[in-house]
C-alpha cells in the first residue's frame, strides 16, 4: 500500500525474459535464470537468481530452494526461500521451509512451516552452493 514499487511492478523490467512452467508440466532439475520465472506447474528442483524475479502463482509446485531479489509465493513450496530484496506471500501460499528475506508481506490465510528470518540487506549469497546443485541433479 504505501511502497511503490512492488514486485509487480518489477515485472515490467523483465519483459522478454520471462520463463514460464506451464500449469501441465513437470520440470525436474535446476533453473539458473536471468529475468524472471512463472511456476505454473511442478518444479522438482533448485530456482537461483542473482537479478530476478521467481512467481509461483496459485497451482504452482516448487520442491526445492528458490534464491532471488524477488519471491512472489501464491502456490506450494517444499524448501527454503532466500528472497534477498523482497517476499510476498499470497493468500493461498503453503510454504515448507525456512524463509530468508530482505522485507516480506504475508497475506491473511498464508501458511509457513518453518523460520521466519529477516536478513540484513546483502547478507545472503544469491549463487546456490555446489552441494546443493550437485544433491537435486
Amino acid at each position: 500500500m504505501f511502497k511503490k514499487n512492488k514486485p509487480q511492478a518489477d515485472l515490467q523490467r523483465f519483459n522478454g525474459k520471462t520463463s514460464v512452467i506451464a500449469a501441465d508440466a513437470e520440470v525436474t532439475g535446476n533453473f539458473r535464470f536471468e529475468g524472471a520465472v512463472q511456476v505454473d506447474g511442478k518444479l522438482y528442483g533448485n530456482l537461483a537468481t542473482s537479478e530476478g524475479l521467481v512467481r509461483v502463482s496459485h497451482g504452482g509446485f516448487v520442491e526445492g530452494e528458490i534464491r532471488a531479489p524477488f519471491v512472489i509465493i501464491d502456490g506450494q513450496v517444499n524448501g527454503d526461500v532466500h528472497a534477498l530484496e523482497h517476499l510476498e506471500l499470497g493468500v493461498r501460499a503453503r510454504v515448507r521451509g525456512n524463509l530468508f528475506y530482505g522485507l516480506m508481506e504475508m497475506a491473511i490465510g498464508a501458511e509457513v512451516e518453518g523460520r521466519l528470518c529477516r536478513l540484513p540487506q546483502g547478507e545472503v549469497p544469491l549463487e546456490l552452493p555446489a552441494a546443493v546443485l550437485d544433491a537435486n541433479s
